[in-house]
């Protein structure tokens, strides 16, 4: 079955690689073949590997999902947009479809009020028009334990590195819109597969928001398989926050690599909604004195969801900081996994690391996997770490319920305030909104089922 599956992929590369006929620059080109030898060696990852013992990935490798060629807005149009956009939020929207470049339904209105150099757009076309600045960056910034040497999923976006965002942040500049990468899955006639590919380059002391956020649009089953990669330059400030609202029967895997140089900050908000099968794999190279790093995540789950965290945090330089935040909710039947770890180095002095991740599960057959650990080399270091799984607490419940509030609206107070520690963290106040009224609708409605007689 593993075996079909990599062949799936092995003959659409080749029949892709034919069809370009040589088109692509040489550097691309090689990368490409280079991922694609690498799958093949790698494989679907399987149970038996550790990083994947609670995530049995066969349904993707099953499936013979195909990507679509080329641009197609299959019944999409402009209106039909802005119900995966956030009201409120201003500043430039690319949208993709399919994992392709849709420049009819993306907002570049205010592009003109962004500062002069900075650069938003397709990564597919600044790879043909400007190519020396992505070449220098793609691919290139992970650490040791950050390559596709060990991540097949990696490897394959990169064997089919088609599209995605190109945003490059000059030295010293503030942008202050936020900017908005939404990726779109609609059906094509087959199951479908889009390989999204984001490249964002913070020069030195450069600031800036991105949010990237992942929806379906029709019926159909389809696969996500995306990578993200943030460089922050010395001094750089950057907000990076996922948002992933796929459809119930979508498959999703995405991969967060960032690097970051002396006295940077980047702070990760990741939000994890839908999808059948999910896996999200953050890597932070902590690469320069002084790093500040912040991890928030929170997944909120039903059914027969299953949801995989894994992040790694590489303290590979003294003095620096990180804050992790992992928080679940999960009910009915669903399944959810969290693995962090964080890494001190033996030249990371004065590091101060700390994880946390804490699960609300709100019935008998939901189940979490949690495995917070350290690796620590240096000595002189402060960090901690922990995992907590519960239900909500009888006794608040009841506090609650004598002061006259509802079993329905006493149980939906409880969870909202289980998570909203997460929410409240997201710098963006129209994607704050818009979870905080989804997620407020979702947990009520699953409340005054769980408090019916």
């Amino acid at each position: 079955m593993t075996k079909k599956g990599i062949d799936h992929y092995l003959d659409l590369f080749r029949a892709r690689e034919k069809e370009s006929g040589g088109s692509a620059p040489a550097w691309l080109a090689r990368l490409r073949r280079e991922a694609i030898d690498r799958f093949e060696a790698l494989g679907f990852p399987t149970v038996r590997q550790e990083a994947w013992r609670f995530t049995d990935v066969s349904p993707i490798a099953r499936e013979p999902f195909r990507p679509v060629d080329g641009y197609r807005p299959n019944g999409l149009d402009v209106p039909t947009i802005k119900g995966f956009t956030y009201p409120g939020l201003e500043g430039p929207r690319l949208v993709f479809v399919n994992g392709h470049f849709a420049a009819d339904l993306s907002d570049l209105s205010m592009m003109g009020n962004l500062p002069d150099g900075v650069r938003v757009g397709s990564l597919a076309r600044a790879i043909q028009e400007d190519p020396g600045s992505v070449e220098p960056y793609l691919t290139r910034q992970a650490g040791p334990l950050d390559s596709a040497k060990d991540q097949p999923f990696v490897a394959l976006n990169s064997a089919f590195l088609g599209d995605g965002a190109f945003i490059h942040f000059p030295k010293g500049l503030t942008v202050s819109e936020p900017i908005h990468l939404l990726f779109l899955s609609v059906p094509a006639g087959a199951t479908t597969v889009s390989h999204p590919r984001n490249l964002i380059v913070a020069e030195e002391g450069s600031r800036g928001l991105v949010i990237e956020s992942y929806g379906g649009h029709g019926e159909g089953r389809y696969y996500t398989n995306a990578v993200t990669e943030v460089i922050a330059g010395s001094g750089a400030v950057i907000e990076h926050c996922k948002v992933q609202e796929e459809a119930p029967g979508a498959y999703h895997t995405a991969v967060l690599r960032v690097r970051q140089e002396c006295d940077s900050s980047v702070v990760s908000h990741s939000i994890s909604l839908g999808g059948a099968l999910v896996r999200n794999d953050l890597n932070f190279l902590l690469g320069g004195r002084g790093v500040d790093c912040t991890l928030n995540g929170l997944y909120v789950v039903g059914g027969n969801q299953h949801v995989d965290h894994h992040t790694t945090v590489d303290h590979a330089e003294p003095n620096g900081t990180s804050r992790e935040l992992y928080k679940g909710i999960l009910d009915d039947t669903s399944q959810g996994v969290f693995h962090g770890k964080i890494i001190v180095r033996q030249d990371a002095q004065k590091t101060n690391a700390r994880q946390t991740n804490k699960n609300l599960v709100l019935s008998e057959k939901a189940g979490i996997n949690t495995q917070p650990s350290l690796e620590i080399y240096a000595d002189d270091v402060k960090c901690t770490h922990g995992a907590t799984i519960g239900q909500l607490d009888p006794l608040s419940l009841y506090y609650l319920r004598s002061r006259g509030i509802t079993e329905t609206d006493a149980r939906t107070l409880l969870t909202y305030g289980f998570m909203d520690d997460v929410i409240g963290k997201i710098g963006c106040e129209p994607v704050r909104a818009h979870l905080e009224c989804l997620l407020l609708t979702r947990i009520r409605e699953a409340s005054r089922i769980r408090s019916s007689p």
